[in-house]
């Protein structure tokens, strides 16, 4: 679980980024951290993972101080992060030196997770794609079985058949003692993979809720014209009329547009 509370972090010479901010987070999940450019994202991962220090309040991550950075910690929580550096070596001697430091890793995952992305472990790291490379370090954070794992834009740099694969790995390699944090512009990217919802503007909560109340809450379809349609909450032109969001009236829930949803919070529309 992880329990911030009232936490402040600014950047040298910049104004505040956070300013108390509080959240709390239940393992077992997947959480879809989205927010415009500068909403604070990368840095609330980084605070999570003991990577920054707070300059007020307190981060409880499954019982430890982050900033402590305690070898506990550090072995029940992997980041990936969207700009990475890896060493020139093959994925095989990666692997054989890292693994150590996380007991609960899995061979036999990596490897079927390496085999689902196409990747060898005697791939060299420094003559394959920024992508191959990217894939590898989806592959080795869920082989560690990390009790946090937090992924920052994972799904840049991959292409469209290894953006499908990343879905199902993820879905597949996850436990119900997990807890999974992704940040992302490309929320069509992980619609499908997360089961919470949290979106932060300018430092601060505005959205937080489960897709399952979502769902029953709120009505996502296409129509050709909004006259006549009591209720829209949030609509934008497209090809073929508009697409709205509108209160649930009934049981019956419908797809949920992550990208018409997101507008809409930043909006303020919802």
């Amino acid at each position: 679980m992880i329990s911030i509370n009232q936490v402040e972090y600014s950047y040298p010479r910049k104004t505040g980024l956070f300013n108390d901010f509080s959240l709390t987070v239940e393992t077992g999940s997947i959480l879809g951290l989205l927010g415009k450019n500068g909403a604070g994202k990368t840095t609330l991962l980084k605070l999570i993972s003991g990577l920054l220090a707070p300059s007020k309040g307190k981060l409880d991550v499954n019982g430890f101080n982050p900033v402590e950075r305690h070898p506990d910690f550090l072995a029940s929580l992997f980041m990936v992060p969207e700009e990475f550096t890896l060493p020139p070596v093959t994925i095989d001697c990666y692997a054989r030196a890292a693994t150590p430091l996380y007991p609960l890793f899995d061979d036999t995952k990596l490897d079927n997770i390496l085999k689902e992305f196409e990747l060898k472990r005697s791939d060299h790291l420094s003559r394959v794609s920024h992508g191959q490379r990217k894939k590898f370090l989806i592959a080795f954070a869920l082989a560690t079985n990390c009790h946090i794992l937090l992924l920052d834009e994972p799904t840049n740099g991959l292409d469209i058949p290894s953006k499908s694969v990343f879905r199902k790995v993820l879905v597949s390699s996850i436990s119900e003692e997990q807890l999974v944090i992704i940040s992302t512009h490309q929320v069509k990217d992980i619609d499908t993979v997360i089961d919470n919802l949290l979106v932060i503007d300018e430092g601060k909560t505005v959205y937080h809720k489960d897709l399952s109340v979502i769902g029953q809450s709120l009505h996502f379809e296409t129509v050709t014209s909004i006259a006549g349609i009591d209720q829209v909450l949030y609509s934008e032109r497209c090809p073929l009329g508009y697409r709205i969001v509108t209160p649930s009236t009934d049981s019956q829930e419908t797809a949920i547009d992550m990208e018409l949803l997101f507008n809409a919070i930043i909006n303020k529309k919802i």
